[in-house]
């Protein structure tokens, strides 16, 4: 590294306007109120108080009895060995019952906790908070007359649907492991997934709706369990009603199955480091990666960061729209809103379906508060047209946010002006399965940057770090390392301790024990700001410099004709690699070659001239994960005439053939 010259980036610093939040908005924040009470008078002396290793302890303290009940208190705050925490020792809860029981023991009862809405359009559920607490308890009865017992994992392949939180919070409310798999996975997917996990029960419908069409979940659920041995039954919800087939040795109707129990069941009393869950982690290759969450901390850093830095107040409706099958759902449609008593909206099908104007017409309906969204889903409105979001009355919005992958500018203000009236503050939060929560966030309180995540948030210590772990020159790249444990961050991979310490501990071992490399890359500007620059392995190597592949996508999608791009480094004998970008056009831009040569021009110019791009391809779509990840290996591997791998969890699968080779 110290003979190579790294590429300075100069695109997501075009927009230099800074957004100063309203006074109204700061004043009336739940963390303005919270540092009035402890005398602070700026954001800055607040953060810097809250993650000083001498205080941020007894910040951590006072979040832990704030917002979460314990049947036991605990007795000391953390124990740390690196690499392995324990937070809030001694301390015994119940996730379910601070998500769910207190709330339905209280004038929350009747308060909306899902309003679900299927695909078909004028489909709608709702669920309040005691509907939650019968239907939760129903199903936790039936687990345990299955066999279920504390400990033991249960794997959930569900969609979108109210079904899916209520298993999850059934199988806490047992002491039970829940393992979700995201319902677009492959069969060889959720059956690894449940083999590793060594699950005793899988939990499943006949099917669910997607682009107009029934996606048959059953019998994909069918095939995967049928190679694992230790799954003794399958509960399996009716959502389609379409006929499937049926094992009457493993297989129950799940409202058969809960119409024989009580609509009371105890909640079990665990410790504070028993798991809550195993989620694994996407992966081509190997064996998955299980990361494993405990139930203390995990009922402190969701709850806590949503209440901060989306301000909610009680009568919000809150949509994150994520999938529950990954981490944003779990923490930010149902353990942390649910622990606030807030009401959250869900949604079922895709966001154009049946056409561009559904998630508008969904916040229109139920008058949605705060939206939390990808940068991807963002683009793929741009490109729809702005037209869409103006057919709607999207007044009731009052907090924005992004999540997934770093946003660019031009993303930004689209989504600030069309959807934000160009007045809301966009929360560009950095954090992964990994942390659990927000780790990189702006508050309602924040001047926002667009394109930066802006700062740590209280109780997190978040560096840019070079090889040594060393801070770097400001505007200079590095490693995003976190230097100090948080509650919510994962306790392990399942059964992989070896993995689990390589993976994020060891590359600084040797000189900081304890330093947690997430695997992302980033830098700070002159104001400490953090720029996420995307993950350490997705850089080129042109003529012996080091590109980042998201720096070239956001000089391309900064041009006003591209929608959405990818980029790739193609093998150069003489250079090493060379860029290629495949461009996503806007509605009503045709294609040429001048406009080839034009982006090719605005691409130099944006980054210099070892960022030229070899060539440019215009393709209609670029291949994405559900949860908005541009799946650049797909992109390469299709690129180089090589087999594209497991595409099972792609979004839109058909974009991969429509990538052109180069070779």
């Amino acid at each position: 590294m110290a003979e190579e010259e790294t590429v300075k980036t100069a695109v997501l610093l075009e927009e230099k306007r800074l957004f100063k939040p309203p006074d109204d908005l700061v004043e009336k924040s739940n963390v303005w109120q919270w540092m009035k009470k402890k005398g602070f008078k700026t954001e800055k002396e607040m953060r810097s108080w809250c993650s000083d290793p001498k205080n941020y302890l007894n910040f951590w303290d006072e979040m832990a009895k704030t917002y979460c009940e314990w049947d036991e208190p605990y007795t000391q705050v953390l124990d740390w060995k690196p690499p392995y925490a324990k937070w809030f020792v001694g301390g015994k809860l119940n996730v379910t019952y601070n998500c769910v029981d207190r709330h339905a023991k209280s004038w929350r009862k009747n308060k909306l906790a899902y309003i679900g809405y299927g695909e078909p359009v004028g489909e709608v559920w709702k669920l309040t908070y005691g509907d939650l607490y019968r239907e939760v308890n129903k199903l936790a009865n039936g687990l345990k007359s299955l066999g279920v017992k504390t400990g033991d994992r249960v794997s959930i392949y569900l969609p979108m649907i109210p079904a899916l939180p209520i298993a999850m919070l059934a199988c806490a409310k047992i002491g039970a492991i829940h393992s979700v798999v995201f319902s677009g996975f492959s069969v060889g997917a959720y059956r690894d997934r449940v083999n590793d996990a060594e699950s005793v029960v899988s939990i499943t419908c006949d099917g669910f709706y997607r682009r107009g069409k029934i996606v048959e979940l059953k019998k994909q659920a069918d095939e995967a369990i049928a190679e694992a041995p230790t799954v003794k039954n399958q509960i399996v919800f009716k959502r389609t009603g379409h006929e499937v087939p049926w094992n009457k040795d493993k297989d129950v109707w799940w409202h058969e199955l809960t119409a024989k129990q009580s609509s009371e069941c105890e909640p079990v009393s665990v410790d504070s480091e028993h798991r809550l869950y195993i989620l694994y982690t996407s992966g081509t290759t190997g064996r998955p990666k299980g990361i494993e969450h405990a139930q203390g901390g995990y009922m402190v850093g969701p709850p806590q960061t949503l209440h901060w830095v989306f301000d909610l107040k009680e009568d919000d409706v809150w949509w994150c729209a994520a999938d529950i099958g990954w981490v944003t759902g779990h923490s930010y449609i149902v353990y942390g809103p649910l622990n606030l008593g807030a009401t959250c909206v869900m949604y079922e099908g895709s966001p154009d379906y049946p056409d561009f104007g559904r998630w508008w017409s969904i916040i229109e309906d139920c008058g949605v508060n705060v939206l939390y969204t990808t940068p991807t889903s963002i683009r793929m409105f741009m490109r729809a047209g702005e037209q869409w979001p103006a057919k709607y009355n999207l007044k009731s919005l009052r907090l924005l946010g992004t999540v997934g992958e770093p946003i660019n500018p031009e993303a930004w203000i689209w989504y600030r002006k069309n959807i934000g009236r160009d007045q809301l503050q966009i929360m560009d939060t950095w954090w992964q399965t990994e942390t659990g929560t927000f780790a990189v966030s702006p508050l309602p309180i924040t001047p926002l940057k667009p394109g930066s995540a802006t700062l740590p948030l209280p109780g997190y210590n978040v560096d840019i770090l070079d090889e040594k772990g060393d801070p770097v020159p400001v505007g200079e790249g590095g490693n995003i390392v976190q230097t100090t444990p948080w509650p919510s961050m994962l306790r392990a991979f399942y059964k992989d301790p070896d993995r689990y310490f390589k993976t994020y501990w060891e590359f600084y071992w040797q000189t900081h024990p304890g330093y947690y490399l997430a695997g992302d890359k980033g830098r700070k500007d002159e104001d400490e700001y953090i720029w996420v620059q995307g993950r350490i392995d997705d850089v080129m190597k042109v003529a012996g410099h080091r590109i980042g592949n998201s720096e070239v996508e956001s000089a391309a999608v900064s041009h006003p004709a591209v929608a959405e791009a990818a980029v790739i480094g193609k093998p150069d004998a003489v250079k090493g690699e060379v860029i290629i970008v495949f461009a996503c056009l806007k509605e009503g831009v045709k294609e040429s070659e001048e406009l080839k040569a034009e982006l090719r021009t605005h691409i130099r110019t944006v980054l210099g001239p070892l960022a030229t791009p070899e060539a440019i391809y215009f393709v209609k779509d670029v291949p994405k994960t559900r949860s908005g990840k541009i799946m650049r290996r797909v992109i390469r591997a299709r690129a180089m005439g090589q087999p594209p791998g497991d595409i099972s969890t792609l979004s839109n699968p058909e974009a991969v053939e429509a990538i052109p080779k180069i070779v």
